[in-house]
């Protein structure tokens, strides 16, 4: 596996989105979610993302659990900001520098680590001044228990505001051949001015891009997909089409659709005057977690990244990516 520059940080081309291995898409198994993970190590996707709130705070234990007597190997990522209780509720965005604070040192207990290599605030808290909570980050570099901070799903000026307090390593957001809006929003330009990198989650477009879901009813029943407004009636038949032909553009190469989603992504790494540029597709699978690693060794050429523009082209997919949007891009 390559390696990228996501400011200082060095990581892996590709890494490994832990959230599912715990919730959201269907039922976790806890053995083969560690067998995954390490046997990502093995592979050389090293960069794995976690956040207090997946499961909620169970993820953050497993990844712990299976990095365990491997942590030297590690670019260890998690995440603060989505509140949640105990039995799951969501209870608000939190920035306020004291929730900061504590939700750390939980994380680093529940990880069993002594510093995060990346710690994000995960969504912005629009009642707090940004400049706010990234003084308790800077304050947590300061202390030795980060090394780095990132933010996700931020507006350039909040980047901007957030990076003259303490240097923005990365930006998370949504990116992938049916979501390319830091293409159009000023993300992937303002990470690029500043030098700070980009980490693009749902590469694979939540899954749909592999062409394995043909309908709803290939999800699980308590699966949030199900509720995501791209999955529904019309959307799903029209954003189907998209995935259909990019599975054909696949073929013809003698990869997966899953692969060529992925190669898509890191193939913008840097070019066109964009930053840095890491997926982190997730899987709680070994098999998919292979097939996933496999992409690094895809190779596009210009033709095949003009044949993918036509297929999918920037806008292409049809509905929202979440079904409330009011608390991304703030």
């Amino acid at each position: 596996m390559q390696i990228r520059q996501l400011r200082d940080l060095t990581v892996s081309a590709q890494g490994l989105g832990c959230m599912g291995m715990s919730e959201f898409y269907g039922t976790g198994d806890q053995a083969e979610a560690e067998r995954t993970i390490r046997r990502a190590l093995d592979l050389g996707v090293t960069f794995l993302d976690t956040a207090d709130m997946y499961g909620p705070f169970t993820n953050e234990r497993l990844v712990g659990q299976a990095i365990a007597g491997r942590r030297d190997e590690v670019t260890l990522a998690t995440k603060f900001g989505n509140e949640r209780g105990e039995d799951g509720s969501f209870l608000r965005i939190n920035g306020t520098p004291e929730y900061v604070h504590r939700a750390c040192d939980a994380s680093l207990q529940r990880l069993g680590v002594d510093v995060i290599d990346l710690y994000y605030q995960h969504r912005v808290d629009t009642s707090v001044p940004i400049e706010d909570t990234w003084g308790a980050l800077r304050e947590l570099v300061e202390a030795g228990k980060i090394r780095y901070a990132g933010i996700s799903e931020a507006a350039p000026d909040t980047i901007r505001r957030a990076d003259a307090v303490q240097p923005v390593t990365a930006v998370q957001t949504e990116y992938s051949l049916w979501t390319r809006d830091p293409e159009d929003d000023g993300v992937l330009a303002t990470c690029a001015e500043l030098g700070i990198g980009f980490v693009a989650y749902s590469p694979i477009g939540r899954g749909f891009l592999s062409g394995q879901i043909r309908s709803v009813d290939d999800l699980a029943a308590d699966d949030f997909r199900r509720h995501n407004p791209r999955f529904q009636g019309e959307a799903f038949g029209k954003n189907l089409e998209l995935v259909d032909r990019v599975r054909e553009l696949a073929e013809g190469k003698g990869v997966t659709a899953t692969q060529l989603a992925l190669a898509w992504v890191m193939a913008r790494s840097g070019r066109a005057g964009n930053p840095a540029v890491v997926p982190i597709p997730g899987t709680k699978r070994v098999g998919y977690l292979e097939e996933n690693a496999g992409a690094a060794d895809v190779e596009l050429t210009d033709d095949d990244l003009r044949a993918l523009d036509e297929a999918a082209p920037a806008g292409a997919a049809v509905g929202d990516r979440y079904p409330d949007m009011s608390t991304v891009h703030r």
